[in-house]
């Protein structure tokens, strides 16, 4: 009878997520799934920190960030069939906690933001639109945004951590590196780099419970409510949406729009040639993954937590072998079997030392890219120099995108080649010096 139910089971499988036709096997795209999953679980542990130094509850963080993240990793698996897992951004969470904190906003009113970027983007990903303004945005000024927010987030975990401290008079310094929690920090950071050079798999994570057990055993992290509990209960959070219009806070929806755009296009690109899906340059059930992330956006944004995004740690599972939805499958359920383990993550949140080393190495990651531009081109590279620059020292990933779209179409059309910029540029640069006019960005 079990291996009548095994078989059945099996076939099932693999007719519905086409196993042999992407020359995998069962086995082989569960071992995939749980090699992704190990390499970005560490957003269970980093969302909820990052959020509710914002001031959202952790409660609600924490089971928002699983539901986005399962949910939109299912669609991908269930409807996309591909072997890539969503969760919500890092960046976009360090952007969304700086915009509260900077321009005195509540996160109910940034939820709102999140809420209809989100529904912008279902409608975009219905659409040929999502394409046409992936297009219109030059490769350089797509590789800036990305290394810009890779330096940003890199910026906040030295931060986080004390290596690097505000100091009146150049603005930042060296902290003090012996300080307990800096200290504990910079062993982490050097452990999960040493993990990573020997090409150790889940090294992140790995390297984020070493730093726990150390963290552990020097009274720094405490299990005061245990380890296991049952889930918080998720509540749906009252959006503000009509501060969104009162207050003009267009600009925030369309950052959070415009990062989510390249972020997860990018990544599903990436991933997908990885894999070995892509067909004659295109990408199959390309409207179907799309879907993935902006439902996980809208979604989360009403449970409390900030757009979802591609993740590019799903590279990892196709090294492991994963072609197809059922690596992503596995993904989905091993984040919602980790909503039974809230008092650990709480424990964890609450000792930056554990997560400023994942942003800081995060942000490396985010700054590959930039070996593709061409940085002898003046027109072309300055305002990618630009993005990179202004965002981690204005602490605003907005201002860094509106200088960017700025700076191009101004410096093609200096040079005589304003006909190689897409009209939409001209539109975003216009609307960007009204913003930094008359609304400037925090």
């Amino acid at each position: 009878m079990v291996k009548i139910i095994r078989k059945k089971i099996g076939d099932t499988m693999n007719k519905y997520f086409k196993l042999e036709k992407n020359d995998t096997n069962i086995r082989t795209e569960v071992t995939a799934g749980f090699t992704t999953f190990l390499t970005m679980v560490y957003i269970i542990f980093v969302n909820p920190g990052i959020l509710q130094a914002a001031g959202v509850p952790f409660d609600q963080v924490f089971m928002a960030t699983i539901i986005s993240a399962g949910l939109g990793t299912l669609i991908m698996a269930l409807f996309a069939n591909y072997p890539i897992a969503l969760a919500p951004g890092m960046g976009l969470n360090a952007y969304f906690a700086t915009i509260v904190g900077a321009q005195g906003l509540s996160y109910q009113s940034v939820f709102g933001t999140v809420f209809l970027a989100g529904i912008l983007f279902i409608l975009l990903s219905l659409t040929k639109v999502r394409e046409t303004l992936i297009e219109a945005i030059p490769t350089s000024l797509k590789f800036g945004i990305t290394a810009g927010i890779g330096l940003f987030i890199a910026f906040l975990g030295l931060r986080m951590s004390g290596i690097v401290v505000a100091n009146p008079e150049n603005l930042v310094s060296l902290g003090d590196l012996i300080q307990p929690i800096t200290l504990l920090s910079i062993v982490g950071l050097l452990v999960t780099l040493i993990l990573i050079a020997l090409e150790v798999k889940g090294a992140l994570f790995l390297g984020m419970i070493f730093t726990g057990i150390t963290g552990f055993f020097t009274g720094h992290l405490e299990f005061q409510n245990g380890f296991f509990s049952l889930p918080p209960t998720p509540v749906f959070f009252d959006l503000d949406i009509a501060s969104v219009f009162s207050q003009g806070l267009y600009a925030i929806v369309f950052v959070f729009l415009l990062i989510t755009l390249f972020d997860t296009t990018g990544t599903l690109i990436g991933v997908s040639e990885q894999a070995g899906l892509m067909q004659d340059g295109k990408l199959p059930n390309a409207k179907s993954a799309f879907m993935a992330d902006a439902v996980a956006t809208t979604v989360g944004s009403t449970f409390g937590t900030s757009p979802s995004t591609a993740y590019v740690e799903s590279a990892s599972g196709v090294g492991a072998g994963g072609r197809t939805g059922l690596t992503s499958l596995v993904v989905a359920l091993l984040f919602f079997a980790a909503m039974f383990f809230s008092p650990v993550v709480e424990a964890v949140a609450n000792l930056s030392a554990i997560t400023a080393p994942v942003l800081i190495i995060v942000g490396f990651y985010m700054m590959q890219g930039l070996a593709q531009i061409e940085w002898k081109n003046f027109i072309e590279a300055f305002p990618t120099f630009a993005i990179i620059l202004t965002m981690p020292l204005t602490s605003s990933i907005a201002t860094g995108i509106a200088v960017g779209f700025i700076t191009y179409p101004l410096l093609k059309l200096i040079k005589g080649q304003g006909k190689e910029v897409h009209w939409i540029l001209y539109v975003f640069a216009v609307l960007f010096i009204i913003q930094l006019t008359f609304f400037p960005m925090h």
